[in-house]
């Protein structure tokens, strides 16, 4: 029988470790062996695994998406002046390794149909800028983009494609893993993602070349000596072997807490898809999403506003869709290619929350809070 607390915090999205102890089993082999450090048998068994999960011939395990999308950039040969398209509608974590590169980037406008990178729009940019080093396409909310039109716009101008799967571990495109169509793929293991190490991320890629150079940018680039000795600017990126244990835990559940993340989504479809002015994020036949935040825009008489508060009011965790970063101070600067599709879906948008471990009880609870505004 379900249990819940009065007034119990439901979070947005939280930590959900494995019931079977999954990750204390490779933690405490970390600890058993003495491996605390960025490397050891969980770094490379996590890299394995997880390439091995979507498909790709090599992954560099590293300490956060960011990390990796930077990594990717510079495997991508993008440095001082060159364009990076991104979409607007993303996290700032997207956009700012282009900025640690000293590249330049363009904001590409969503669509409604996917509400990721709209290809009309790159089109144009492509046409606006010829000259274009890379793109960088996200999966927002674990809804794939339009892969196929915007593989076919990156191939044709000969641009190097970058993949930020940091939200949709788990999803598929026609089949296929989202984060294995581009030249490079990342995903996030931050604390609210669909699997959590606390922090982490990955590169993924089937140029294995490029994800050795990877590693090694990693390790503060380190060359082969018996001293220490540096030919290239270093980071310290490399994903540290505890760390990595709790993601070989959190990869045996994966599918767990995706077909959880679907419950929930149907479960609010159902509930709330009739409402007046209710919209829910779109589906597509080709899209097999992870839906790691179940999302809504509303128009009407109920604003998102209203539900933030009546959820905050009984400690229930929502949140805005991300403001567009061509609208954020620091990047308002850049240049923007699109019309206003991803202004509305930020005004109109509220993500609902998506915690894996809600019980029923807990879900029809935020439900009803929500019809009463109606």
């Amino acid at each position: 029988m379900e249990t819940t607390k009065v007034n119990e915090r439901i979070f947005l999205s939280s930590p959900h470790m494995s019931d079977e102890g999954y990750e204390m089993e490779y933690v405490k082999e970390a600890f058993d062996t003495n491996w605390i450090a960025p490397l050891g048998e969980n770094v490379n068994g996590f890299e394995r695994e997880l390439a091995e999960k979507v498909g790709s011939k090599a992954a560099a395990a590293l300490s956060s998406g960011t990390a990796a999308i930077h990594l990717a950039l510079r495997a991508a040969g993008v440095g001082e002046g060159d364009i990076v398209f991104c979409p607007t509608l993303t996290f700032s974590a997207t956009a700012n390794p282009i900025i640690y590169q000293n590249a330049v980037p363009v904001f590409i406008d969503s669509n409604y149909e996917t509400w990721n990178m709209c290809p009309k729009a790159l089109e144009d940019a492509f046409q606006k800028y010829p000259e274009v080093k890379a793109v960088i396409v996200v999966h927002l909310y674990g809804l794939s983009a339009d892969m196929d039109r915007i593989v076919e716009l990156c191939k044709k101008h000969n641009v190097v494609l970058i993949e930020d799967a940091a939200e949709s571990l788990g999803t598929y495109y026609k089949g296929k893993h989202t984060g294995t169509f581009g030249d490079y793929g990342i995903f996030s293991f931050n604390g609210n993602k669909i699997i959590t190490t606390s922090g982490g991320g990955m590169l993924v890629s089937d140029n294995e070349e490029r994800i050795s150079k990877a590693r090694f940018w990693a390790t503060q680039s380190r060359d082969q000596a018996r001293h220490y000795q540096h030919s290239e600017l270093g980071f310290n990126y490399r994903m540290s072997n505890v760390v990595a244990g709790i993601g070989r835990g959190q990869l045996k559940v994966l599918d767990q807490r995706v077909e959880k993340k679907r419950y929930i989504y149907e479960f609010y479809k159902r509930e709330l898809g009739g409402l007046e002015g209710v919209e829910f994020m779109p589906s597509n036949e080709w899209d097999a999403p992870n839906y790691w935040l179940s999302s809504m825009t509303l128009i009407g008489k109920v604003r998102p506003i209203d539900i933030f508060e009546a959820l905050e009011a009984e400690n229930i965790e929502s949140r805005p869709v991300w403001k567009p970063i061509h609208m954020q101070p620091f990047f308002e600067k850049y240049d923007f290619v699109g019309t206003d599709v991803s202004e509305k879906l930020f005004e109109n948008g509220v993500c609902l929350p998506s915690d894996t471990k809600m019980t029923d009880a807990q879900m029809k609870k935020i439900v009803e809070i929500i019809k009463e505004l109606w």
